[in-house]
């Protein structure tokens, strides 16, 4: 990486609207040098490569390759600093608050912008916070938290088939079986609601009581019920009931923003 005062920056998104916004407000410091803006992952991992910069300015959510796999394709020694950019990635947001990594959530605002860079400056003139442990430690976490199921294999009639996590409602627990409620339909399952619980990604399902997990995305409204517990109304009109047991396991979905 490069040795002198000058931050020496690269800039990589997919958009090139959200390039121009980063490049613009890096012009506006003095001891900052633009070396390059790569528009995909191929270009970013060859830009670093070749321009060795201090710090880049590197996209979550790009076509194909992602900002994570850009990290990966590099050794964590010889990774630069990293200043994430992402639209929307809640999972992403918590693991790199964990990890100790400045972000920019998009849109962003100058004051923002100007407090995570004057941040990387900080962290560029130390070389022994333990950066390359910390980008390894938040890569092995996102691989581990990402590896849940997209749908779900149902066995209906002699016959096998998936139904997509994203067309489940909710599922209710009936003795050994699982009630997938999908709209109009309702596909069976074979197994318990708290084995189930434990393989489904818990920012998409919350389990609001003994025999029922719901699909956030699902939920219309909640409305507050006797002794802490809740009125859980979904978008097709179903009702159900959020216990308070189940309302104290997942507290950070109740609170006012």
């Amino acid at each position: 990486m490069a040795s002198s005062s000058t931050l020496h920056v690269l800039v990589v998104d997919d958009e090139a609207p959200a390039r121009r916004k980063i490049l613009r407000l890096l012009r506006q410091e003095p001891d900052v040098r633009v070396v390059g803006e790569a528009g995909g992952a191929e270009s970013a991992i060859a830009s670093i490569e070749k321009h060795r910069p201090d710090l880049v300015f590197l996209d979550v959510q790009m076509p194909g390759l992602d900002g994570f796999g850009v990290v990966q394709a590099i050794s964590a020694n010889e990774m630069p600093r990293v200043v994430f950019v992402t639209a929307h990635d809640q999972y992403a947001l918590r693991a790199f608050e964990v990890h100790a990594f400045d972000y920019l959530l998009k849109p962003f605002g100058e004051e923002r912008f100007r407090t995570v860079l004057r941040r990387a400056r900080e962290q560029n003139a130390q070389s022994g916070d333990g950066f390359a442990a910390r980008i390894q430690d938040l890569l092995r976490q996102l691989q581990r938290e990402r590896a849940f199921p997209d749908r779900l294999l149902v066995h209906e009639n002699a016959r096998a088939h998936f139904v997509s996590i994203g067309d489940v409602s909710w599922i209710e627990a009936d003795r050994n079986y699982l009630l997938l409620h999908c709209g109009a339909k309702t596909h069976t399952l074979r197994g318990t609601l708290e084995s189930l619980a434990g393989t489904l990604d818990p920012k998409i399902f919350v389990r609001i009581n003994r025999g029922s997990l719901v699909r956030l995305d699902a939920i219309r409204e909640l409305l507050p019920w006797f002794h802490g517990e809740y009125k859980v109304i979904l978008k097709d009109a179903t009702e159900l009931r959020w216990s308070r047991r189940y309302v104290k396991q997942r507290p950070e979905l109740l609170k006012l923003s």
